[in-house]
């Protein structure tokens, strides 16, 4: 995953100023907080939080569709398999 290192912070920063954080969301629309000098948190403003949720959203509707029709497509050998 490409981070911009213009929206990178460190932890220990990020507690002490997390005013910069703020700022970096507000002006890059999202700011990552690293922790021993790899990313580990992201921050976003709540509307693109709501883009993600939509998008997980919409990954585990298609993820659950897949399974069912696997499932439909093999289930004779699936009840074979249960005996």
């Amino acid at each position: 995953m490409f981070v911009p290192t213009d929206t990178l912070v460190p932890l220990t920063e990020a507690i002490q100023n997390f005013s910069k954080v703020t700022r970096l969301v507000d002006e890059a629309g999202i700011a990552v907080i690293s922790k021993d000098n790899k990313p580990c948190y992201i921050v976003l403003g709540f509307e693109d939080y709501d883009e993600v949720q939509a998008i997980r959203a919409a990954r585990r509707q298609k993820i659950e569709a897949l399974a069912e029709q696997l499932i439909a497509d093999n289930l004779e050998a699936f009840q074979e398999l249960a005996k």
